[in-house]
């Protein structure tokens, strides 16, 4: 797909999601420069909160669908490398937000709601700020967003609690599924609380860029296994690469409009029950941790469903390390065994994203605009917002 021409791109319905995904890399380097021209603004903005009764900060991190997994990937490493003594860190879906904010809102917490969102139009999108500023006596925002017209967007301007970020302009995806919105916004937020050096941040993005070139490289090994006899995907991964797996199998429903099944899990939690799903027609992959306490656990189950020989394919998504799974692996020689999970994420999601390509293509379907009945949209329709008093 990454090597054809325009046209013949265009006869399959593929050219908008085929150039989205291939042009990440580009597009990483784009958001890191913006990031680092926007340091001392983003510090200022930070350093203007304090807390109540020296209690920790929430900074949550919410959206819908894919926004909402960028917060589920990233929150596990930003409890590693994050200012955990100021901030506590976490994801929760505006569709959480919204349907039950006494659940998850708290009145006398000082709270940074950093909202993801490629249009900024999403009807849930827009109802978590308004509720959250009923609700919450001392509220700030981070606007993370692709689009510079979208709702989100346009509302903070003016507003000194609200600190915008836009993302490089051809991240706004024009295709249906969610592909360089979603790794540049989680580069982006993990750029802005990540305590590692701004040098050492940009070694990491050299290598995830390096790695990304990498799978558009490498798509004729992703296409033999898309070629195997399968109708099922299952991913698997652990702290932030557990995160990682909800937006993986979300691109392969997507993509093929359902006719693929799908399911994703953590590493661990595989074993209670979900792995009932795999039969022979299953293919398994696995995006290996970097932390090597962690990667035992993926390539223990990576080794036990190969040996259940139960799988019409079990694959390891990984960098070389110290353990490796026995069986087949997608390794990036452009990795490095350093690289924390936050970042090696975005390398992962690109082969994520082509196997979902690839998936849509073999199905009979046109990635592009993959919902031939129309009732799911690129951003949503239909929702009922109540009022919240």
């Amino acid at each position: 797909m990454f090597e054809k021409n325009e046209n013949a791109l265009i006869e399959m319905g593929a050219s908008i999601t085929t150039r989205e995904i291939k042009q990440q890399p580009e597009l990483w380097q784009e958001a890191f420069a913006n990031f680092k021209a926007q340091e001392d603004r983003i510090k200022t903005f930070l350093d203007q909160i304090t807390s109540i009764n020296g209690e920790k900060i929430r900074v949550i991190f919410t959206g819908a669908g894919t926004s909402a997994y960028v917060g589920d990937t990233i929150m596990p490493y930003l409890n590693q490398t994050g200012d955990t003594n100021r901030y506590q860190f976490e994801s929760i879906p505006t569709t959480d937000i919204v349907s039950a904010p006494y659940d998850y809102l708290k009145a006398e917490a000082t709270t940074i709601l950093v909202s993801f969102a490629r249009s900024g139009n999403s009807p849930e999108s827009v109802a978590t700020v308004e509720i959250a500023k009923k609700v919450v006596k001392d509220l700030y925002e981070i606007t993370i967003t692709c689009a510079p017209d979208g709702k989100l967007a346009t509302a903070s301007k003016g507003d000194t609690r609200n600190l915008l970020l836009m993302m490089p302009a051809l991240s706004n995806d024009q295709g249906f599924a969610m592909t360089g919105s979603f790794s540049c916004m989680s580069l982006t937020a993990m750029l802005v609380f990540d305590q590692h050096t701004t040098d050492q941040k940009g070694q990491y993005v050299e290598t995830i860029i390096a790695m990304g070139h990498e799978v558009v490289q490498r798509e004729a090994e992703i296409q033999a296994v898309i070629d195997l006899d399968f109708d099922r995907i299952v991913y698997l991964g652990s702290g932030s690469l557990a995160g990682l797996t909800r937006e993986a199998q979300l691109k392969v429903l997507e993509l093929t409009a359902g006719k693929l099944t799908t399911m994703f899990d953590s590493s661990m939690g595989f074993r209670h029950g979900p792995k009932s799903f795999v039969n022979e027609k299953t293919l398994v992959f696995d995006f290996v941790n970097n932390q090597s306490y962690t990667r035992q656990y993926d390539v223990d189950i990576l080794e036990e469903i190969h040996g259940d020989k139960i799988a019409a394919k079990t694959m390891a998504i990984d960098v070389d390390g110290e353990l490796n799974f026995t069986g087949d692996r997608f390794t990036f020689a452009n990795g490095s065994a350093d690289l924390p999970e936050g970042y090696l994420a975005l390398a992962d999601v690109m082969v994520a994203q082509t196997v979902s390509l690839l998936s849509s293509i073999k199905v009979g379907n046109t990635p592009d605009t993959p919902s031939p009945s129309g009732t799911v949209n690129r951003v949503v329709k239909g929702v009922t917002i109540h009022d919240y008093k």
